[in-house]
């Protein structure tokens, strides 16, 4: 259970009050008068308040000091009545700006001095040494309370700000797992319906491969929405339990987004070379990601062009490319956008790279065509560099 501040404040102005009184019975063998009720009536006004010095620390430490001033100007051994002045001194340094303190510091030095004036036998080089001392060090040691709450709280707004832009930056990124999903899914989708349209009256049966090609797109479409949205709406503070337990796509539904394509004109070949291995699942996403914008891309500024997908399984790397040869239509749409670097997909493309540690090459052929190369690596040392890597070239 936490114990809440007035209370450790009240506990620690009882300890003090008892402290002073006890130390108060060896007044007359120390050489003072004996406390008497006003004696201790002044005690208890010197160290009672302190169990309000958190809520108005400076209204504490003037309380104290007149009752200290009014004890020491009693006569009474002085001493006893120390410690309610230092602890507000404390106090004070470490809840309110160094001149404020810096001052009551002073106030404390000084009444301790003229405690010392009106001693007999007091020495006052020492009553000055003590008096300019304890309150100095009393003063810094809650200058330094002060600075590092202050740091901490610094900490804690910096932290949390941080954990704001994480946030925004990870929506940032659904946002374009969204684009590039449904700019795959309607491509393929409007292909479709532009096939089964066509041939509705003359070829029933490629009709309604169409539509169940149609049919089957957009149920993944959905069924990826949904997954996106989930997240969102997990990140907004939804049980852990509401998130999508699918998994993500990755390289083994390459030949599903292939077929996909296939069936809607495009002439497309799947190649895997080397040897099928796990991979980590974000380098998984990552690339099956490029390899879908990129065929998103043929259908819609080549559509009819040959085009081949490589998979090639290297031994610290992976690596991508999607080349189409040049004969469909719209090849140049395509290309001028790569010249003048417009366009979400390909700007996802490159950012993708960059996050997980690899290279892309984006860009026409010299010998025509259009081609879409990305490199990967598959360590976690190198994916976790991956801010520092992943300088995309264009051919």
């Amino acid at each position: 259970m936490r114990i809440r501040p007035l209370a450790v404040d009240a506990l620690i102005a009882a300890a003090l009050t008892t402290v002073a009184v006890l130390l108060g019975q060896e007044s007359v063998k120390q050489g003072w008068p004996a406390l008497d009720p006003v004696g201790y009536a002044l005690v208890a006004l010197v160290c009672v308040p302190v169990a309000a010095r958190s809520r108005a620390p400076l209204t504490v430490l003037l309380v104290v000091h007149v009752a200290w001033f009014g004890y020491v100007t009693a006569g009474y051994w002085p001493v006893v009545g120390t410690f309610g002045p230092m602890l507000t001194v404390y106090t004070v340094a470490s809840l309110c700006p160094p001149r404020t303190s810096l001052a009551c510091a002073a106030l404390t030095g000084t009444l301790w001095i003229y405690a010392g004036a009106i001693s007999e036998g007091s020495s006052m080089p020492s009553v000055v040494g003590q008096a300019v001392g304890f309150s100095l060090v009393l003063w810094r040691f809650g200058y330094v309370a002060r600075r590092t709450t202050e740091l901490a709280r610094q900490l804690k707004r910096e932290q949390d700000e941080r954990a704001r832009r994480e946030v925004a930056e990870e929506r940032g990124r659904i946002a374009r797992e969204l684009h590039d999903v449904v700019a795959h899914h309607m491509s393929v989708i409007s292909v479709q319906a532009g096939l089964a349209t066509f041939v509705f009256g003359s070829d029933p049966a490629t009709a309604r491969a169409a539509l169940g090609t149609i049919s089957g797109t957009s149920g993944e479409a959905l069924e990826e929405l949904r997954r996106m949205l989930r997240v969102l709406r997990a990140g907004d503070g939804e049980e852990a339990g509401d998130a999508p337990a699918a998994p993500m796509p990755g390289l083994a539904r390459l030949d599903e987004m292939v077929e996909r394509v296939r069936a809607g004109g495009a002439p497309v070949a799947l190649r895997v070379t080397g040897t099928p291995r796990p991979v980590a699942p974000g380098v998984e996403l990552c690339a099956y990601r490029v390899v879908q914008e990129a065929l998103t891309n043929v259908l819609k500024h080549a559509r009819g062009a040959a085009v081949t997908v490589e998979l090639v399984y290297e031994r610290k790397h992976i690596e991508v490319s999607v080349v189409n040869d040049g004969t469909g239509e719209g090849e140049g749409v395509n290309q001028d956008r790569v010249r003048t670097g417009s366009g979400h997909g390909l700007i996802g493309m490159r950012e993708r790279a960059k996050l997980y540690g690899g290279a892309i090459s984006i860009g026409p052929l010299s010998e025509g065509g259009f081609a879409v190369r990305l490199t990967l690596p598959t360590s976690a040392r190198a994916e976790a560099r991956g801010d520092e890597a992943g300088d995309d070239a264009t051919e």
